[in-house]
């Protein structure tokens, strides 16, 4: 249920911003989901749209880019990205819902530390705004 919270956050910015910018049409929104973002993708995108279509300016169409996530270990500072670390599928299911547990599961493959912090690859943004 989440999606449809989160679309309707997306929409409303989306209308808000076009109506400060005086802009009469909203032909395509890009927005960015972290892999940690634990979304379903169908549902959100059916929220988009049916949302995109109930405010004005009426919102044409949304393109959905996944980002991955990448992350720096603080104890050789390297950065890397969420499928070189060793999880089982229980661990990365969990780690999607709270990202925080990376640290009771993962260790650097490189120097073997569990301090890792999560720089990319969390949360919806939006990218771009193509609006008349």
């Amino acid at each position: 249920m989440h999606e449809w919270s989160l679309a309707e956050a997306v929409v409303e910015a989306v209308a808000s911003f076009a109506r400060e910018h005086g802009s009469k049409r909203v032909k395509l929104v890009r927005i960015s989901l972290g892999e940690l973002q634990a979304v379903d993708v169908g549902i959100f995108k059916e929220a988009l749209s049916l949302l995109g279509e109930s405010v004005e300016p009426r919102i044409e169409g949304f393109q959905l880019e996944r980002e991955k996530a990448v992350l720096l270990c603080r104890g050789c500072y390297e950065t890397l990205l969420l499928e070189e670390l060793s999880l089982s599928d229980e661990e990365r299911e969990a780690v999607h819902f709270v990202p925080e547990l990376l640290h009771a599961y993962a260790k650097c493959p490189r120097c073997g530390s569990s301090d890792l912090d999560v720089i990319r690859g969390r949360g919806v943004s939006i990218k771009s705004i193509e609006a008349e």
